[in-house]
């Protein structure tokens, strides 16, 4: 028991430590703010009696709005329009995306990584996505949401928006012109859940629970909350859509870098760290169930579309050419990873399939919304040749061990999707594209955030590693190990069988 509390102390102190830096630079940009806020608010309360009332719009006006919402563009009554809501459509698409982003991780992911690992560790992978999920939640509410969206400079957010204050749900505009600003808040929150969910597939079967609870809480506020914030904040860094001062004018329509590269090169470096699994290249660590793993990819592959689609922010055009490209590129992956290895291995495997349905998915989605249809299908032949002989060769020749692969998958087929979305990318796709003029130069410049997002990955997982292997520990024992983590560290079993 003693062991037990100071493990939990030694957590605790760490995730308080981990967040103080963010948290006191964001502090300071609040304090200012909120000066700022009360000077305005006493100059508008002053003046306020004197300010004539907003006129009422005209029908013309009113019509206007109506085709606005039918467009999923601004309101041109601007704040005197009768319908400053949610568009009940474009929300209701919102709130479909946010769940099926959520079944991706749960059950999608779960599944996906349970059938992947050795039956003795099973649960220990669902416990994992289940932790992780809360945990991330917690963050985003107090403080994550801020941290990514709210103000701030062109690296961080800042914290007038801790705890949601100041949102409701019958707002809108933090996220697009008629979607909730709630819905807007927990679709982030949906990818914020799973990508520290995927690094771990490069540790299991090996990786204490309490390293993957503090190693997660420490990567939020150092990885991705301020990756988050430079690629799709209005003042981010690498926000080429919507900030026209951005240092590095990027395109990233659904998590390419965000989500993918960093979640693929933080696994690379985390199991290298690690070590391997015990007995790992010495005996057999098949797959124990093919079965939830390709129900878990179909999870996945359905999910995928409030991933990408959803990205839209409502339900046009442009949400379409992102399920369509979707669909196309993932279909497309795993149809040509199966015959890749029908060739040079003879036999097509159900996790050949599934493998380059995944590939597939994770390549296209930074151009989701950018490519042609045609564009994506040739993306996901990409996908289906590049990670293959990343998983198959790459991870032999260089002896790490990337348990289920999730740097051949998300770390290379991220980092494909986004220096080909610079090659393919399209104004006819999306007109933002000429809009803000981020055709000149874009396929150098989505390196340049390939590199950025690199850097930061590697550097800040290497450095959080380290302060967990030396404060509570990263790696379960041998025994436990040798047990299984299911039993040892969870107390259960995933299936009771009669023998």
């Amino acid at each position: 028991m003693l062991i037990k509390n100071k493990t939990l102390a030694h957590l605790a102190a760490a995730i308080f430590a981990a967040g103080s830096l963010t948290l006191s630079a964001a502090f300071a940009q609040d304090a200012t703010t909120t000066v700022v806020e009360q000077t305005i608010t006493t100059t508008v309360v002053e003046t306020e009696a004197a300010a004539p009332e907003a006129a009422e719009p005209t029908v013309e006006q009113r019509l206007a709005d109506i085709e606005a919402y039918f467009n999923n563009v601004d309101r041109p009554s601007g704040d005197a329009s009768k319908i400053k809501v949610p568009g009940p459509g474009h929300n209701a698409w919102q709130m479909t995306s946010t769940a099926l982003v959520l079944f991706m991780t749960l059950p999608g992911l779960a599944l996906f990584y349970g059938g992947l690992v050795r039956s003795k560790n099973v649960l220990s992978i669902l416990a994992m996505t289940m932790g992780v999920a809360g945990l991330v939640t917690i963050l985003w509410w107090a403080v994550g949401y801020s941290l990514t969206f709210s103000g701030g400079n062109a690296f961080i957010g800042d914290l007038a928006q801790r705890f949601f204050t100041g949102m409701s749900p019958g707002a809108v505009g933090a996220g697009y012109y008629w979607i909730s600003d709630y819905m807007w808040a927990m679709f982030q929150l949906s990818f914020a859940i799973i990508t520290p969910a995927l690094i771990f597939g490069a540790t299991a079967e090996r990786m204490k629970f309490s390293a993957v609870l503090l190693f997660t809480a420490i990567w939020m506020f150092v990885v991705y909350f301020p990756l988050a914030h430079m690629v799709w904040a209005v003042n981010g860094f690498m926000c080429g859509p919507l900030n026209a001062d951005a240092g590095i004018k990027a395109i990233d329509f659904a998590g390419g870098t965000v989500v993918h590269m960093s979640s693929g090169w933080s696994a690379l470096v985390l199991c290298i760290i690690l070590g391997p699994r015990l007995g790992f290249g010495k005996q057999p660590m098949a797959p124990h169930s093919m079965v939830l793993c390709m129900v878990g990819t179909g999870m996945l592959f359905v999910g995928w579309f409030g991933f990408n689609a959803g990205s839209a922010l409502g339900s046009d055009a442009l949400s379409s050419n992102a399920f369509t490209t979707t669909l196309l590129a993932a279909a497309t992956g795993g149809f040509v990873w199966g015959m890749i290895e029908w060739v040079l291995r003879g036999k097509p495997s159900v996790l050949g399939f599934c493998s380059g349905i995944v590939s597939g998915l994770v390549t296209i989605t930074p151009g989701a919304g950018f490519v042609t249809p045609t564009s994506a299908v040739i993306m996901g032949a990409l996908a289906g040749i590049i990670p293959f002989f990343a998983v198959v060769y790459l991870k032999k020749m260089f002896g790490y061990d990337d348990a289920l692969d999730t740097f051949g998958v998300h770390g290379v087929g991220g980092t494909l999707g986004a220096i080909l979305t610079g090659i393919f990318a399209d104004p006819a796709a999306n007109g933002v594209l000429s809009s803000m003029n981020l055709m000149d130069g874009l396929l150098l410049n989505q390196i340049k955030a390939c590199v950025l997002t690199i850097v930061l990955s590697v550097v800040a997982t290497t450095i959080i590693a380290y302060i967990v292997k030396f404060t509570i520990g990263l790696r379960a024992s041998d025994e436990v190990q040798s047990a299984g983590l299911d039993t040892e560290e969870h107390g259960e079993e995933g299936y009771l069988l009669e023998k």
